[in-house]
């Protein structure tokens, strides 16, 4: 159809509103409005501003009118009308309606009287159609959601009764809808403010309409999906006895339904089913011939969740329990054999009982493992597995992962502390972190989604930890037969497994890699993607063995293989490749050297080919590179030829683009690898770096301005919806790119050294100045507040290494911050700030001591609290003390007794280098000024001084002199009875080293 005239469109426009406003509102005459506009071809949005507008300020005058009618209220029929109008075209298929549409909706939404038309729709009004009356609650729990805590009290109230009044709607569709609105009022009520909802729920328990029962537990199960938690262990009690007996109800969608609400308990409170265990199990086990398909997932995910939380009660079943898993990780349903899967990883967390119940099943376990490891048809489809050459296809956006940065630390890994990329986990190569998954309607990329082939695999590298070599008299003869199975697919399974159970059966394996090796390599060469696939990551477990003597050859046909790899013509297989050849690199390290020009030549070739997702590998193999190989990479005809490809980038990559990160992680270690012959590439570096600090802190700075501004105009009514819109247009910055680039500022500092003082005293210092802010700044909370500090932190330690000038005029405000932050809870931030305390005290001198008061005091309180600091934030903090020593010694020799034996065990194991001199020469100055503060712990201090391997002429003098002196003091009959209390190691140690 031809779109109307632009006049025409005019004169009707008009004419549609001058009806509208001239006429009362008669029941389908808006209707007759949209299909007019609609028949016309109109420009739907702006029909639909013209139109709406006017009728929603019409309904917003009736709301206001209806507010104060506190009795019976019913519904004014014409904006009745109007609302169901809306809803129906919320739904348009044209998008232009539809968000012209959810704007109006959102207006009304202001209106709290508005929900009474909304749950009236939803629970009221029958003949509607289900969509409809379904799409009325979707918009009301938006509006919950969003403005619960701005709801009057009489509104609070209308929505929790008409909820029950229509928990046991004819609909399933209205009835799981209720069950939304009832979950999400629970979410900010708790029981605490919704006093009758568990009576309520009891009594719909004992209700004969099935509906009644069905929207009830539906209500509850999501309940408990959402927000266990919120319920009390008494209130729990009362839950669990009548979702128990619905185990045994005739209904299947009854019996799912109970039963995973159960499981959501015991989830968020597994100790709550222990006064129901017995009644809990008897009923459950009841279930095992249970036909319908979700009662059977949900009793597998019953008895992982007790074999995780209540083993004690469940081990007499445990044998029958196994073999009933057995049997259902083969059920034909996938996602029930998925729930029977994960029983394995969870009974591997028990070794002994895993030895003594699991050991029987293992031949018959692994051939089903090997099974549910093999690639479905299904699968290869929904990854896109089947086609073979896409290197030129670009990535959508929604398919590349999010990436998270860690924090720089100085003095070595942090222990103790959450690591968001930690990779330690045996099963993190199969289970994705919750920040990698995607939607899965969105998703074509299997290697996101937590499947029964990655739970299988999975269970056998876990399981293979707890049987070790035995598991090869059972796996070696099915893996035969598979590696050698014309199927592709099974042959793809078997090599999957081989990589599975290497960490586990290493020993046993070791006499086959002579023969498997060889046959793996091959397998990069083989027609399927997802065989090469496969086969790079199985190869990275097993690289090791490449390097051993003998294998040169090898080694070096492996590292051809791979780098061919990279340059595959399927993305799946350059990424594989990309991170087994990371792997390779840090296992080889030097030995990788003499192939430097082909590596370097590969990766520069890689640049040129590679979409967007396999960039951030290769990102991360370049940067392996240099950290692997060190100053290796400083070659000037390697690096120009590396930093060609790398410098392009940095200057056409934009600051949003999400490459950036990668980027700056991977200049950072070029940049320690080369030390100083980075310095041709440094100004740049150095300079976008500052400017996207500053960029960032300027946004964050502007964000908070506005938030702050917004927070106070809005009223006790909550906020309009012009405030509401202005809220989400605050530009909240990433704080991401601002810790990259501080610590690759970190890293350059390092490489640097003085050499990088001009460029830090640009601009009156600015860098430093910023570093100030960033360490101050109120517009950032949690973990990317702790972060920022950690970095800048550690930066802020670097400067005052390689240019204490431009620190100088900063320390007065500088320390005292730092001092504010030595809290062992934040164990990063405080590791960091202790650490640049130390490296200030070295240069500032005596001037120190005016910070004192400020320091030593929560320095003493993380070496001696009763919870041990993590290692290597104690021996920060022993330097540190030490250091101080140096220019305050007297002010700190009154509080050695306090802090010395700890001081001692935290330095002992650390090898010589200049913190640990320095860190010392101060405590024999505060030993010189307070001999007797070391006498009752005087044999620690012994232990630490025979640490060293070979302490400086002058320490040791030193060393030699306070020995001399105790000796004298005591005596030598008391001396040498004190010294046979020595350990023998370091009673050696002291007569060989000290004659005493």
């Amino acid at each position: 159809m031809q779109h109307a005239k632009l006049e025409d469109r005019c004169v009707l426009s008009d004419t549609l509103v001058f009806i509208f406003e001239s006429e009362h509102l008669k029941q389908g005459s808006l209707k007759f409005l949209w299909e007019t506009a609609e028949r016309s071809s109109f420009d739907l949005s702006t029909v639909a501003v013209q139109i709406l507008q006017p009728y929603v300020n019409s309904i917003n005058n009736h709301l206001n009118m209806a507010g104060n009618e506190t009795t019976t209220w019913q519904p004014i029929e014409a904006d009745l009308q109007q609302v169901l109008l809306l809803l129906q075209h919320s739904q348009s298929s044209n998008t232009a309606t539809q968000r012209e549409v959810n704007a109006q909706l959102d207006q009304l939404n202001m209106n709290p009287e508005f929900c009474r038309y909304l749950v009236y729709v939803l629970c009221d009004i029958q003949n509607q159609p289900e969509p409809i009356r379904a799409v009325s609650g979707l918009v009301l729990k938006n509006t919950i959601k969003q403005r619960w805590q701005f709801l009057p009290p009489d509104i609070h109230e209308l929505l929790k009764a008409r909820c029950f009044s229509a928990i046991g709607d004819e609909s399933r569709l209205i009835r799981s809808t209720v069950g939304i609105i009832v979950t999400t009022i629970f979410y900010y009520e708790g029981t605490a403010n919704w006093p009758n909802l568990l009576p309520a729920l009891l009594t719909f328990f004992r209700s004969e309409n099935y509906n009644v029962l069905e929207g009830a537990l539906g209500a509850l199960q999501k309940m408990c999906e959402d927000s266990a938690e919120r319920f009390s262990h008494d209130e729990v009690n009362q839950l669990l006895g009548p979702c128990i007996m619905f185990f045994q109800s005739s209904s299947p969608r009854l019996r799912s339904l109970s039963l995973n609400s159960v499981n959501s308990i015991i989830l968020m409170q597994n100790d709550a089913i222990g006064s129901h265990i017995d009644q809990f199990l008897a009923n459950l086990f009841a279930l095992g011939q249970d036909p319908d398909p979700e009662v059977q997932k949900q009793l597998c995910r019953a008895l992982t969740l007790l074999l995780e939380s209540h083993i004690e009660q469940i081990a007499s079943h445990l044998p029958e329990i196994a073999e009933f898993m057995l049997f259902k990780t083969q059920d034909p349903q996938i996602d029930t054999a998925l729930e029977a899967c994960e029983f394995w990883l969870a009974f591997a967390e028990c070794p002994d009982l895993c030895k003594k119940y699991v050991q029987p099943l293992l031949p018959r376990l692994f051939t089903v493992l090997l099974k549910c490891m093999k690639y479905t048809p299904e699968d290869i489809v929904d990854m896109k597995g089947d086609i073979e050459d896409d290197a030129n296809v670009p990535d959508r956006d929604e398919d590349i992962k999010p990436r998270f940065h860690k924090s720089k630390t100085h003095g070595g890994k942090i222990e103790n502390e959450r690591d968001l990329n930690s990779t330690d986990d045996e099963v993190s190569f199969y289970r994705p972190q919750i920040s990698e998954t995607v939607d899965e309607e969105d998703s074509d990329e299997g290697s996101t989604e937590w499947n029964l082939r990655k739970c299988a695999a999975a269970s056998l590298d876990v399981l293979s930890g707890v049987f070790g070599d035995e598991c090869l008299e059972y796996l070696l003869p099915v893996l035969q037969t598979t590696l050698s199975d014309p199927n592709w697919e099974v042959k793809e399974s078997g090599i999957l497994a081989i990589g599975a159970i290497a960490e586990g059966c290493m020993t046993g394996m070791s006499p086959h890699l002579p023969t498997i090796i060889p046959f793996l390599i091959n397998a990069l060469n083989d027609s399927k993607a997802l065989v090469r696939s496969i086969a790079c990551w199985t190869l990275s477990r097993y690289c090791h063995y490449t390097m051993q003597p003998g294998q040169e050859e090898t080694f070096k046909h492996l590292l051809t293989q791979l780098l061919a790899r990279i340059l595959d013509h399927n993305k799946r297989v350059q990424e594989a490749a990309c991170s087994a050849f990371a792997t390779f690199e840090e296992e080889a390290c030097n030995e990788i050297v003499p192939y430097l020009p082909d590596i370097v030549r590969t990766f520069v070739e890689a640049f040129k080919r590679y979409q967007a997702k396999n960039l951030l590998i290769l990102y991360d193999a370049v940067g392996t590179l240099a950290d692997s190989v060190a100053d290796k990479l400083a070659d000037p005809q390697l690096s120009q030829m590396l930093m060609e490809p790398i410098m392009q980038k940095w200057i056409i990559l934009t600051d949003e683009d999400r490459e950036i990160y990668p980027l700056l992680e991977c200049v950072s270690s070029i940049a320690m690898a080369m030390q100083k012959d980075f310095m041709p590439y440094t100004q740049p570096v150095f300079e976008r770096c500052v400017f996207f600090i500053e960029s960032t802190l300027n946004k964050s700075l502007q964000a908070g301005l506005i938030a702050n501004q917004l927070r106070e105009e809005i009223g006790p009514n909550g906020p309009t919806d012009a405030q509401l819109a202005a809220v989400k247009k605050i530009d909240t910055p990433e704080k991401d790119v601002l810790i990259v680039a501080i610590d690759l500022l970190s890293e350059l500092t390092e490489a640097l050294g003085s050499d990088i003082q001009p460029l830090v005293a640009a601009n009156n210092s600015k860098l430093i100045q910023l570093l100030y802010f960033c360490v101050n700044d109120p517009n950032v909370e949690g973990d990317k507040a702790l972060n920022v500090k950690q970095s800048a932190f550690a930066l802020l330690g670097d400067l005052a290494k390689s240019c204490y000038p431009l620190v100088q005029p900063f320390v007065s405000l500088l320390i005292p911050v730092m001092a504010t932050n030595i809290n062992p809870d934040n164990i990063s931030v405080c590791n960091n700030s202790i650490w640049a305390i130390g490296e200030i005290a070295m240069r500032v001198g005596t001037e120190i001591s005016q910070f004192l008061q400020q320091i030593v005091g929560p320095l003493v309180f993380v070496m001696t609290r009763d919870r041990p600091a993590a290692k290597t934030l104690q021996e920060n903090c022993a330097i540190t003390l030490g250091r101080l020593g140096l220019h305050c010694a007297a002010e700190l020799a009154p509080l050695l007794p306090q802090f010395i034996r700890p001081w001692c065990l935290a330095l002992r194991n650390i090898r010589d280098n200049n913190e640990k001199e320095t860190a010392f020469y101060g405590m024999c100055l505060m030993i010189d000024q307070n001999p007797n503060g070391i006498a009752d712990h005087f044999i620690f201090l012994c232990d630490a001084i025979v640490s060293w391997n070979n302490p400086p002429d002058q320490l040791k003098s030193m060393f030699t002199n306070i020995l001399q002196v105790f000796y004298r003091s005591v005596g030598p009959d008391t001396w040498n009875a004190f010294v046979t209390q020595f350990p023998n190691q370091l009673r050696e140690r002291m007569q060989q080293q000290y004659n005493l």
